[in-house]
Formats: structure tokens, sequence, C-alpha cells
């Protein structure tokens, strides 16, 4: 399986852009009683998602100014702060969560397009000191997998089969830094093995499938050899 140190930047940028249009798109839709409506993670609303989505690329534009200007980047804030803010941002309505989402995510666009060489520089991504190049490929994941918290039932069709992989492929690498128990994962053009421990699983499916899988949402209409082993979620 290739690395995300192997991934393509003129195809994961485009993935990005369209992946963050389909967001957009489809938030558009969504009524001020269901952006207030307990979605598949416990505790979250759709508000809380879209305040994290916002505040997510938030920290990631001033990381990259920082990287730019030479400054140093942005800490995370505590547990107690992330927690503090996703209450407040999910307090607002519909419009201000849209407006919030857009402007957010115009913002990083900007400075994703204003930076120069991606070959050098590192961030802080997940709790890991990461290659500033993962930068948009982790974007893409928390946008994939939140658009997917926000519509279950939404068509995966909408995503690239090359994007599924290199997402498959990051969540593969996140999944790495938690224990697991023995899994032999095979997908249609990505075969890894995680975990430690006896018998090892061999669970086959697409790559969007078993990404959903391997990120704790639990689907598996398409997804074999689990088990009925349910993985923690990621957030």
């Amino acid at each position: 399986m290739s690395s995300c140190t192997d991934q393509p930047p003129a195809e994961v940028h485009r993935w990005l852009a369209d992946a963050t249009q389909r967001l957009l798109g489809h938030t558009i839709g969504i009524s001020e009683t269901e952006w207030h409506q307990p979605t598949a993670l416990p505790g979250w609303t759709r508000a809380h998602l879209a305040t994290h989505l916002a505040r997510n690329a938030d920290y990631l534009t001033n990381a990259l100014s920082a990287v730019e200007s030479g400054e140093p980047q942005p800490g995370r804030p505590t547990a107690a702060d992330e927690r503090r803010v996703l209450e407040e941002g999910a307090d607002r309505s519909g419009l201000e969560l849209q407006i919030d989402l857009d402007t957010s995510a115009g913002a990083l666009q900007r400075a994703i397009d204003a930076v120069a060489d991606w070959s050098t520089g590192t961030i802080a991504l997940h709790g890991q000191i990461c290659p500033l190049d993962r930068l948009p490929l982790a974007r893409l994941n928390e946008l994939e997998m939140h658009h997917y918290d926000l519509d279950p039932h939404r068509d995966l069709t909408a995503v690239d089969s090359e994007e599924a992989g290199w997402l498959l492929r990051w969540v593969i690498e996140r999944r790495q830094q938690h224990p697991l128990p023995s899994v032999r994962l095979v997908g249609e053009g990505v075969e890894w093995e995680l975990g430690t421990g006896e018998p090892r699983l061999e669970v086959r499916g697409t790559d969007i499938e078993l990404w959903l899988w391997l990120s704790g949402r639990g689907r598996t209409d398409h997804v074999e050899g689990t088990d009925d082993l349910v993985l923690p979620l990621l957030s």
C-alpha cells in the first residue's frame, strides 16, 4: 500500500475543493429544526458538526499562515475550551452556521493557494507532527467523514474512487496510533494489516466502505469479514 507520503498533490487539492462544494451545497438545504437534531455522534447535533468543521478550517488556516510567515504555529485549545466553543457555536441559527462554514472554508482555500512550497515544514494533526503536505488530505478526510455524519444516506458514488483509496490510507495511518485487534484489510486498491493478536480478521470491501467502517461509522453493507467488530469513532 502506498503511504500518505506518496499522495498526488494536485488531485488531493481538486478533491478537497469538490468535497467543500458538495458539503456547502448540501448544508444549504438543512432546515432550522434539522440543524439542531442529534446525529450518530454521541452528544453532537448537526450544528455541532458545522461548528467543528468551521473551527478546524480556522486552525488549519492559522497554521498555514504561520508557516508561510515563519511564525510559531497556534497551539491546540484544551478539551474544555474546544467543548465550550463547540457548545456556543451549536447554539446559533442555521444561517449563521452556513455563513461560518462558507467563510472559514473560503479562508482556508485562500491559505492553501498561497503556500509556495508544500515539501518543507510540519504541522500538528490529531496530536501528531506531520509533514505539511498532509494538511489537504487531512482536511479532505475531515470534510468527507463529517459530511457522512450530517447525512448517512447520501450517495457515496460522488466520492472519486481514487479519492476513496487515499481517504482509506489516511484513516489507516490514524488507526495505527491506537490499539486494534488483528485485521487484514483488502480493498479495491489498498491492502494492509493492522493490530495485533489472534485470530486475524480478513475484512474485505470497497475502499469507501472500508474507510467508513475503519472510521467507526459501522456501515458494513459492502464490507465482509468483520465478525460484527465495531471500532471506536474517529472524530
